[in-house]
């Protein structure tokens, strides 16, 4: 097949991937700011806020990977004109979201204690933890706003999300100043000012997209007049059946990324400093593939509706070229300015902290050589992932992210991690093998389905003709 069939299918994938990658931006963005004005006060405050959102990113990842469920189910309602189903599919997702943030806020509550057991730099824990008592329960309105996006997804409205993350962001980035350097008359709240702007940008987040939502004829009778206790049993299950492995294949990927925090933890704190740069970094570079994950969700969702599985794989290729290209272009961006990225994090001028800022830059830059390898494969993985979500085929896919991440990838980190080793760029390589294994396997699993689904249609078009 040519390549134009592929490349023509470039700029309506962008369309629909650019309002999910800014949006997912601005969730990595609203941490970037707070690393970028915390660093200001210190590597030790820089690795509180790290080891304090290592819990943060498992539970997110949890209500995250859950959430993707309502996307493919909202998109298949959507192409067969189906709005009795996508109302129920998206009542009871949100239902099941508001229910898990509320329990991952209270399991990041009984989990604190765990800081001190996990071999961490002491000054370090003392301060993770009041700013975690705060964040942590940022991810109730994260969790429920992740239900209305992937819904609004679903419906191939994603730039209504992407309103609602800038508006947050704007809102994290003033409270932020404000609070942390204690500006306008406010007492300087430190890090725990951090928390604060967080907390209230994600209050403000979720209400604004129902706001929209609610204003726009295609969703305002899927977001208004909603039962939310009235609930249908065989749904519930359905959701749960196919968000729980969606769930546990982030989880087992963002677990792997903590594991590195815990681990750089234990190397002391300017190597956890650093690795908190190079993961949020890469994080940015990663939204970008996250987005086109989603756009694989929606149309491959929507030609699963229409059972055109030949056009089905066509589509879901473009996307997986599209977004080679940008991972090749973040690699080289990596490699080219892998010692000065990390500046941007510290003040360069704090001649106090001079000796811990230059070995955690120094640190940082090397981790940014496996972070630039490592585009190719974190970009395959999860746009696969996303083709294999809007086909619904979940549970063969969490086998393969377990395996990957934790038989293969973290026995690596582990060993090689260890400070008479490798160190800090030991830890990576482990995560390099992990998203590699990852993303070989998953594309197999695609391309062995695919092929499939359209040879029993074109069986079934023989039987009948």
């Amino acid at each position: 097949m040519q390549l134009k069939n592929y490349t023509k299918e470039f700029r309506y994938n962008w369309n629909l991937a650019a309002p999910v990658m800014l949006g997912m931006l601005g969730h990595t963005f609203v941490s970037f700011v707070d690393n970028v004005m915390v660093g200001q006060l210190g590597t030790a405050e820089l690795a509180a806020v790290s080891l304090g959102n290592s819990f943060m990113f498992i539970a997110m990842s949890l209500g995250i990977g859950f959430s993707t469920v309502i996307t493919p189910l909202i998109a298949e309602a959507d192409a067969e004109k189906n709005f009795t189903r996508g109302k129920s599919s998206f009542k009871h997702g949100l239902f099941l979201c508001t229910v898990l943030g509320i329990s991952l806020f209270m399991l990041i509550l009984f989990a604190k204690p765990l800081m001190h057991l996990m071999k961490q730099p002491k000054e370090v824990v003392a301060l993770a933890i009041p700013y975690l008592d705060l964040v942590a329960f940022s991810l109730i309105p994260l969790i429920i706003f992740q239900a209305f996006k992937q819904f609004s997804d679903g419906l191939s409205m994603t730039r209504y999300p992407m309103y609602a993350t800038i508006l947050a962001n704007i809102v994290n980035v003033v409270l932020n100043y404000v609070l942390i350097f204690g500006k306008f008359g406010f007492p300087a709240f430190g890090i725990v000012g951090a928390a604060y702007g967080t907390l209230a940008s994600r209050l403000i987040m979720v209400w604004y997209l129902w706001y929209l939502l609610k204003g726009k004829e295609k969703s305002k009778a899927f977001v208004t007049n909603i039962k939310f206790f009235v609930l249908d049993k065989l749904m519930i299950k359905k959701i749960i059946n196919l968000g729980a492995p969606s769930a546990m294949q982030m989880f087992f990927e963002v677990a792997i990324f903590t594991a590195a925090i815990w681990l750089s933890g234990t190397l002391g704190k300017n190597p956890q400093a650093a690795n908190q740069i190079a993961l949020n970094l890469s994080s940015m570079t990663f939204m970008v593939a996250m987005g086109l994950s989603v756009t694989a969700m929606i149309r491959v969702g929507n030609q699963k509706g229409l059972q055109n599985y030949f056009e089905l794989r066509r589509i879901a290729f473009s996307i997986f070229l599209l977004g080679l290209i940008f991972a090749v272009s973040f690699a080289i961006i990596f490699f080219v300015f892998n010692s000065d990225l990390p500046k941007l994090y510290l003040d360069y001028g704090d001649t106090k902290n001079l000796i811990d800022n230059t070995e955690v830059i120094l640190i940082a830059s090397k981790l940014l050589i496996a972070a630039a390898i490592f585009q190719i494969s974190d970009s395959i993985q999860v746009m696969v992932l996303g083709a294999l979500r809007g086909l619904q085929d979940v549970k063969i896919p969490t086998i393969i992210t377990f395996i990957s991440y934790w038989l293969i990838g973290f026995p690596i980190s582990w060993f090689l991690g260890k400070e008479d080793v490798y160190g800090s760029f030991g830890i990576w390589l482990g995560v390099l093998a992990g998203l590699t294994t990852a993303a070989i396997l998953l594309y197999i699993r695609f391309n062995y389905l695919t092929k499939k689904l359209i040879l029993l249609t074109e069986k079934k078009a023989y039987a009948t003709s």
